[in-house]
């Protein structure tokens, strides 16, 4: 279709002019200040790349290494489901992806209400549910079992998402180590090394230590998946007022610094490699002195780093669906509806946390699908209104003329379906909503997760991968017992 005949809502914050701003005052941050830098290998990748050293550990970039670092990293990152060369969606333009969020302690069950600590069968659950919600294109692990050694999660984590459900995986990983061991894993799904580069189904969150910090164990992490050629976002998470600045500009340009510096590293490592430019820029509640989520400024900074990834082609990383209160309530819900439609509106590319409670502590399976309506809402808002001519159906209102009626058309039958229907949100009177059980909308999300959980069985594994899985899960561990 046309995009001439077809109108759509969009959200821009900043001009070309003020990005460059910004981008010119994070090239001085660069420049003047730099980076603590505690990997030896990357601060030698950045000395023979022109890089001022001094004070043994801090390193200065010149502005000419950051723009070729920019230019050289892919402009599109295609994340494809397990087993499949073809895309499952694609990181570009304003194209935008849901998921959830990682690594929870807390869950709220569904079942019982009960507030506690996760368990290996309710991560299993709650990636199931994720397998089943149409609108959640991608798979965080979402909570840490305590019924495990928790030293080392993520490894089982991954085999856990890669083995109930075929959608991309975003992983976390503590060290090198673990990276190899999920890379192994994700390998033995795609046919081997090779083919996972090509058809990758897996994308490494890692972060930067702000303020203007690379640790030596996240650096290992982006230094390996950039040798694989494999996505990363090696985002900062600046917190205004206790880790930057406490202004928007100024959280974001020190943000900015941690990005494009980390891009550096990982296009000296592998030139060409995919990165995803993020940034999880929270600020202090100085009243009760959290880290916030569910706050316009919070939605501003997504918005803002969606801009200036945009602006330097590169495609971004977001947040929703995510909220401050404890439980799924009417906070919840308005949180999870504000930031779902920022970041569709925004075009940020890969969004996460879906399902966060509690800023960033808890995850709530009814939050996760209550946004999964909410993104199949906000994407029927943002595909805006046809101005084609069947759309525009001048010949039929001609022919039905004043005082007509259109039920009975053929064009009505054509269209009713283009019409967003939804699952959960009720337009029963209040004889039928009554008749019906007169259920709340969070009854009604809650009896479906329930529901899903107990029926839904992800697309079978062949009996060989299984096998595979737990052989580099066991190999690993030894491994590790050895060392």
């Amino acid at each position: 279709m046309s995009l001439d005949f077809q109108a759509v809502p969009r959200f821009r914050l900043f001009s070309a002019e003020q990005c460059e701003l910004v981008h010119q005052a994070t090239l001085d941050i660069l420049r003047r200040t730099g980076m603590r830098v505690y990997h030896a290998g990357a601060r030698e990748l950045l000395k023979e790349a022109g890089c001022l050293i001094s004070d043994e550990t801090l390193v200065k970039f010149p502005p000419s290494l950051v723009e070729w670092a920019i230019e050289q990293a892919p402009s599109t990152i295609a994340l494809c489901e397990r087993g499949s060369a073809k895309a499952a969606f694609r990181l570009e333009g304003m194209n935008v992806a849901f998921g959830t969020g990682s690594d929870c302690r807390n869950y709220i069950d569904p079942r019982s209400g009960e507030y506690r600590l996760f368990t290996i069968s309710d991560v299993v659950d709650c990636i199931r549910l994720v397998d089943a919600c149409p609108e959640i294109d991608f798979c965080m692990s979402m909570g840490i079992p305590a019924d495990v050694d928790a030293i080392k999660p993520y490894r089982l984590q991954f085999s856990l998402m890669l083995q109930n459900t075929n959608k991309p995986i975003v992983f976390v990983a503590d060290d090198r180590r673990d990276c190899e061991t999920i890379v192994a894993m994700a390998a033995a799904a795609a046919g081997g090394n090779e083919e996972l580069r090509l058809s990758p189904n897996l994308l490494c969150y890692s972060q930067v230590t702000t303020p203007l910090v690379h640790n030596h164990k996240s650096t290992e992490k982006l230094f390996y998946m950039s040798e694989m050629a494999l996505p990363i976002v090696h985002q900062p998470s600046p917190m205004m007022g206790g880790t930057a600045p406490m202004s928007m500009a100024g959280g974001l340009v020190v943000g900015n610094a941690e990005v494009l510096s980390s891009l550096v590293i990982n296009q000296l490592v592998h030139q060409g490699a995919p990165f995803l430019y993020g940034g999880g820029q929270h600020h202090i509640d100085m009243a009760t002195t959290i880290s916030v989520y569910g706050a316009p400024e919070f939605d501003l900074e997504r918005v803002a780093v969606a801009e200036m990834a945009r602006y330097y082609k590169l495609p971004s990383w977001g947040y929703s669906g995510c909220t401050d209160s404890c439980l799924f309530d009417e906070q919840a819900a308005a949180d999870a509806t504000a930031s779902i439609m920022t970041a569709v509106l925004s075009g940020q590319n890969l969004v996460h946390d879906i399902g966060y409670m509690e800023a960033g502590l808890t995850i709530a399976p009814e939050m996760i699908l209550f946004s999964d309506e909410m993104i199949s809402r906000m994407r029927r808002f943002a595909g805006g209104i046809s101005l084609e001519p069947e759309a525009l159906a001048l010949e039929l209102i001609d022919q039905i003329g004043p005082g007509g009626e259109y039920i009975t058309s053929d064009h009505t039958f054509r269209h009713f379906r283009d019409f967003w229907q939804p699952k959960f949100f009720s337009r029963r009177r209040r004889d039928d909503w009554f008749m019906d059980g007169a259920k709340s909308m969070a009854e009604r999300v809650r009896e479906k997760v329930i529901t899903i959980m107990a029926s839904h069985q992800p697309e079978e594994i062949p009996d060989s991968l299984r096998d595979e899985i737990a052989y580099i899960m066991a190999r690993s561990e030894t491994f590790e017992k050895g060392a």
